[in-house]
């Protein structure tokens, strides 16, 4: 019978040949090969095993090669606290492995449980702006509010990324860096220091790289795959048309998850990708915390929630609230001649409604007597 460090050994070394994926996994225990197996038989028996040569399979020399580096990985995980989880283990995310293809095998850095009830994904660009900014501060100190279980995931990179994480800190809650290269270095260096206070406040850093694995454009790709898909929901903060954000978006969207993006002036460049996902119905609106819990249909915990925040959905009905529900889902303001052509209200009653829920607070009127949704 294998050692729970035998195991993992096999399994890191599996994880590390070239070629081998979750399919190809699945393949060999179809046909009855374990993994001690699969390093242990010499290669006419392993092929045999395999169905001849039906199965492209490496031989005993890169084999024995992978447990070699493998053993060496190890070592290196051991002394530094740091735990692969091997993709059918209890402490693999569980999200993830409903994706196509997940990494065999993550390295995870802290004790912060991957699968709780609430995880969201918070990304935009390195040119964050002040307004997105100041908005990526208010939406996670809500969501927080609303889910004191909450963990927040993101890409530990310059602009949203590290301002996501820092207002999950502030939040109180978990928040999650997943990296591009192995655990054995920081990138950005600046962020060191994020990095060691999100541990100490029981986050995490995760990564499904090696250590010694170096910087490549295709690993931060690979990097955004994940941050997708560790949780229900991605929300875009700001973006350009093409970026590391929008790449994210799209994994988040083909593993079936929710995606939102915050809207923006259609003349901002840094608002461009994220008018575009709107516009493409390939995210969902999103102006608060309120907006993803609606479409999410997770339900507030009602922890932590301070009298001064603002109700989760504002208390409308009647002809208020076919206003209300009108606006919310419009990517720009509208104008009270397009709210008249959508709701049919008489444009004297709805010039009144307009000015009534402004001074409320529950819409906000923009130059040209354009409105949108404050809530």
């Amino acid at each position: 019978m294998l050692t729970k460090d035998t195991e993992l050994t096999f399994q890191v070394a599996f994880s590390m040949l070239k070629g081998a994926s979750y399919d190809v996994w699945l393949a060999l225990q179809e046909r009855g090969i374990s993994l001690s197996d699969f390093f242990e038989a010499d290669d006419m028996a392993l092929r045999n095993a395999a169905g001849g040569d039906k199965m492209r399979l490496p031989d005993r020399y890169a084999r024995d090669e992978a447990m070699v580096r493998a053993r060496r990985e190890l070592e290196f995980t051991s002394k530094h606290n740091i735990r692969p989880l091997w993709v059918e283990g209890d402490d693999y995310p569980w999200r993830m492995v409903n994706v196509a293809n997940p990494p065999l095998v993550i390295y995870m850095l802290g004790q912060c449980n991957l699968n709780v009830e609430h995880v969201a994904s918070v990304v935009g660009t390195r040119k964050l702006t002040p307004c997105g900014a100041e908005f990526t501060r208010r939406f996670v100190g809500d969501l927080a509010g609303y889910f004191p279980d909450l963990v927040v995931v993101s890409g530990l990179a310059y602009g949203t990324d590290a301002v996501a994480h820092q207002a999950a800190l502030d939040a109180g809650v978990p928040t999650v860096g997943v990296l591009a290269h192995g655990l054995d270095m920081m990138y950005p260096a600046s962020h060191r220091d994020l990095a060691k206070r999100m541990l100490a406040a029981g986050g995490g850093l995760i990564s499904q790289y090696p250590s010694g694995t170096r910087i490549y454009r295709n690993n931060f790709l690979e990097r955004n795959r994940i941050v997708a898909t560790l949780s229900d929901a991605t929300v875009v903060i700001e973006s350009e048309i093409k970026g590391g954000a929008m790449s994210t978006a799209r994994h988040a969207f083909e593993a079936d998850r929710d995606v939102y993006a915050v809207p923006g002036r259609v003349s901002d460049p840094m608002s461009a990708g994220c008018n575009h996902l709107i516009r493409k119905q390939r995210a969902s609106l999103l102006t608060a915390a309120a907006d993803l819990i609606e479409r999410t249909g997770w339900t507030p915990l009602g922890a932590h929630i301070n009298p001064d925040q603002r109700s989760l959905f504002p208390e409308l009905g009647g002809e208020p609230k076919v206003i209300y529900d009108y606006l919310r889902f419009e990517p720009e303001p509208r104008g009270a001649d397009q709210i008249h052509l959508h709701t049919g209200l008489p444009m004297g009653r709805l010039l009144s409604l307009l000015a009534d829920m402004e001074f409320d607070g529950v819409l906000i009127r923009h130059p040209g007597n354009r409105f949108s949704v404050a809530l």
